[in-house]
């Protein structure tokens, strides 16, 4: 049965007031605080004139194995050749990005003379680069020490995001998520200082992308945008920019998933998870990441299927919480007129897509661990409808398992 309450029971009320306090002093602070937004290039051909212009003479390339196959990004290293500029590749990136990663790129960057990082690739990629970045600007200080807020503070050498996938929106936020490579605890770094200077929108990079990972991506996209807009520390801008993914994720990322070369939709898509970018990162997001980021750092499930899977689980949960708001999102997609209706329509474009209802990877002895991680990642920065301790969210992971009832928590 649902509980019709603002929180749950089960928080502590003195950490029901730090929680909500907490977030009031963000989202008060929100108009004043320092973010910035790359200088969009339109294809990767701007790049060159970018470094010609500014001195940069080697660069730092970072991507994954699959790119690197690919070949994706052989036309911008022949246009740096082809100016003078030196590119040393570093393409061993993983799904979810290491420590590992990061200190071994950091290093390349150093032997190589490096003055500026280019991320190339899906969010792992871009995560990755501001992960070096990180690491340069501070080479005294260990990533695990950056985890959290505002603890890198110095200015990262010059940082350029190539998204290849249309989901994270990693080219506009001030997040990098890393694993320890020892303990698989997946954490975010964020500051100011590692939102990308410049950004790539080219959708040619993404006409090849497998329906799979168009589908992943895409629902990674709408879960920044809903998480964002239902959380309790927006304002208009955020908000706006949170209806307009949602919009254009409606109306073109099936499109995107049923025909890969459709530029256009592709094109689409890119603005989309650029849009929910900026939503989230300054709004931030909610419970759907901090169970996400646990079971990525866990099992290695990839993030935005883990997303996909575990957001209409969520907002169901959040109950009448986030009801008003679910009914706004639905009725400026054209998607229905309630929250139940917006719900559907998730579990409706996840089953289209192929994407499961649950997710068998979770294993009963590992929640508690998971939960705390969640808990302790969410509460009290991510301003949710609804407050939930290590116990409901471990409810949560059952609910996502396929093993727990679902019900509303709220």
């Amino acid at each position: 049965m649902s509980r019709q309450r603002e929180e749950p029971s089960f928080v502590n009320p003195l950490r029901q007031l730090w929680c909500r306090a907490y977030q009031t002093a963000f989202r008060i602070a929100l108009p004043v605080l320092p973010y910035t937004e790359p200088q969009i290039l339109g294809s990767v051909e701007g790049v060159t004139p970018v470094f010609a212009a500014k001195g940069i003479t080697s660069a730092l390339l970072v991507t994954d194995p699959v790119i690197a196959r690919l070949g994706l990004t052989r036309g911008l290293e022949e246009s740096l050749a082809a100016a003078g500029i030196r590119v040393s590749v570093y393409s061993k990136t993983v799904a979810n990005p290491t420590v590992d990663n990061v200190e071994e790129a950091a290093a390349l960057f150093s032997e190589s003379g490096c003055q500026a990082i280019i991320g190339f690739g899906g969010g792992s990629a871009m995560d990755c680069a501001k992960g070096v970045g990180a690491r340069v600007a501070q080479p005294l200080k260990p990533v695990n020490k950056m985890r959290g807020l505002l603890r890198v503070h110095r200015r990262l050498p010059l940082l350029v995001a190539v998204p290849t996938t249309a989901g994270t929106g990693s080219e506009v936020t001030l997040a990098a998520v890393i694993t320890d490579s020892a303990t698989h605890h997946k954490y975010p770094i964020n500051d100011f200082v590692l939102i990308p200077r410049y950004a790539v929108h080219d959708p040619r990079l993404t006409l090849g992308l497998p329906a799979s990972i168009t589908a992943t991506t895409g629902m990674d996209a709408l879960t920044h945008a809903v998480e964002a807009y239902i959380g309790r520390s927006t304002n208009a801008y955020t908000r706006a920019a949170a209806v307009e993914a949602v919009r254009l994720i409606h109306d073109n990322l099936y499109q995107a998933y049923a025909h890969g070369d459709d530029e256009e939709a592709r094109r689409n898509m890119l603005t989309a998870a650029y849009k929910a970018g900026i939503a989230f990162t300054r709004s931030y997001v909610g419970y759907v990441h901090g169970i996400a980021h646990s079971l990525g750092g866990r099992y290695g499930t990839p993030h935005g299927l883990a997303n996909a899977v575990i957001l209409p689980h969520v907002l169901r949960a959040y109950g009448a919480a986030a009801e008003p708001k679910l009914a706004k999102l639905a009725q400026a997609a054209g998607i229905g007129q309630t929250g139940a209706d917006f719900i559907g329509w998730v579990e409706g474009m996840n089953a289209r897509m192929g994407i499961p209802e649950h997710l068998d990877c979770i294993r009963e002895e590992d929640i508690p661990a998971m939960a705390a991680f969640a808990d302790a990642e969410s509460n009290p920065l991510y301003p949710v409808p609804v407050l939930w301790d290590a116990a409901e969210l471990a409810h949560m992971y059952r609910v996502v398992a396929g093993y727990a009832p679902a019900c509303a928590l709220a």
